[in-house]
């Protein structure tokens, strides 16, 4: 009798390698389609009072820069320099489904009657410092020192973004290319998470720590369940272009 043929069925290297070949592939085939940019949905407010949608640069440098990396303008608005019109304009777009990111752009500047920043500010539910800091170090870069002029604003409302830009047509561009077009698709998944969406980021920024816990604690059982339980009732409750914009004459 042939032993070989009565023998268990087993694995070669090869199969094995072939096995951990095809599994990888599916596995880099699966994050690559997580982290695939889907298409965004873009709110656009020029802010100006000396300008309209035809004659505002910076706002069609947003639209073509967001449309050429295949993203959707979805609402677009031109509203005057006034205080509650602007916040009013913004909230709208913020309360849209078909909207993820919010550009404003004009109306930054320390002028009297500039007041997009002051607007906007207080429906940020979070805000986005950072976006500040490298936009102003990349405005120095290409304008020099008359970048201290410029301000700008960022965060996240309602699990959608908001951005300030002045209506410097130069500005906008340099913030788009170098900032808003390649983080905006990672910010709107990072600030939908709490959803449990399929971020593409649940992965990489999980927290280890707190997994090492929770196995702990399932290790544990019911009696250190009720043990913590028990100690927490006892505890008590705890760039700016370095000259004024050719088309609307605001110094940013």
């Amino acid at each position: 009798m042939n032993e070989s043929s009565e023998s268990p069925s087993e694995s070669s290297p090869a199969d094995t390698a072939a096995e951990s070949t095809t599994d990888g592939a599916v596995a880099t085939e699966a994050t690559e389609a997580t982290e695939t940019p889907h298409t965004l949905g873009i709110g656009l407010v020029t802010v100006a009072d000396d300008r309209t949608l035809e004659s505002d640069a910076a706002g069609e440098v947003l639209v073509s820069t967001f449309t050429e990396a295949g993203h959707e303008v979805s609402m677009r608005e031109h509203v005057g320099r006034g205080h509650d019109t602007v916040q009013s304009i913004v909230s709208r777009m913020i309360d849209r489904d078909d909207v993820d990111v919010v550009l404003t752009a004009g109306a930054t500047s320390i002028e009297p009657n500039d007041i997009t920043i002051e607007a906007v500010q207080p429906l940020i539910e979070k805000p986005l410092a950072t976006f500040s800091e490298l936009f102003t170090h990349l405005s120095y870069e290409a304008h020099g020192s008359r970048t201290v002029g410029a301000r700008t604003l960022a965060g996240v409302t309602e699990e959608t973004l908001l951005f300030c830009l002045p209506g410097n047509a130069d500005a906008a561009e340099l913030a788009a290319t170098e900032i808003l077009v390649p983080e905006s698709p990672h910010l709107v998944e990072l600030a939908r998470d709490g959803d449990g969406g399929d971020g593409g980021n649940d992965g990489d920024h999980g927290d280890g720590e707190n997994d090492a816990d929770k196995n702990e604690d399932e290790e544990d059982g019911p009696a250190d369940t009720e043990e913590t339980a028990a100690e927490s009732n006892a505890s008590p409750a705890t760039g700016p272009d370095a000259t004024a914009e050719a088309n609307g004459g605001e110094d940013v």
